[in-house]
């Protein structure tokens, strides 16, 4: 495990949706696009960029890949959280148990996705 490659790869994995979402509000902070398909399309870019990543991430990684898979998805999963609660949930004035309910939960598909890229690569190198 590279810790920078870690922290980096998701860092980027909250930064591109983040300011990405910037360019679907007014300056005065009023949507552009109907708030569910804002939502729907958050979780659709937040998927890719995370998919993206991950696939970069693991490139790296010779063995361990389940234990991997759990490292990095745990790790970024926290991440996300940390930085939502830092900067997104007091910008949207949200309090703590709204943004896990509207937001945090979805943050799981970050462990899901990296456990099961990792039993796909596991599954590559040990062929049944």
């Amino acid at each position: 495990m590279n810790l920078s490659r870690l922290l980096t790869f998701g860092f980027l994995t909250w930064l591109i949706p983040f300011v990405v979402s910037f360019f679907l509000f007014t300056p005065e902070g009023q949507p552009l696009i109907d708030v569910e398909l804002f939502k729907s399309f958050m979780v659709v870019l937040g998927a890719l960029v995370g998919a993206f990543f991950l696939l970069k991430y693991f490139t790296y990684i010779q063995g361990n890949f389940l234990k991997e898979g759990l490292i990095v998805g745990v790790a970024w999963l926290v991440l996300n959280i940390v930085l939502d609660l830092i900067v997104l949930a007091p910008m949207a004035g949200m309090t703590l148990p709204d943004y896990f309910t509207q937001i945090g939960l979805r943050y799981l598909t970050i462990v899901i996705m990296a456990i099961t890229i990792a039993a796909a690569s596991r599954r590559t190198l040990i062929k049944p």
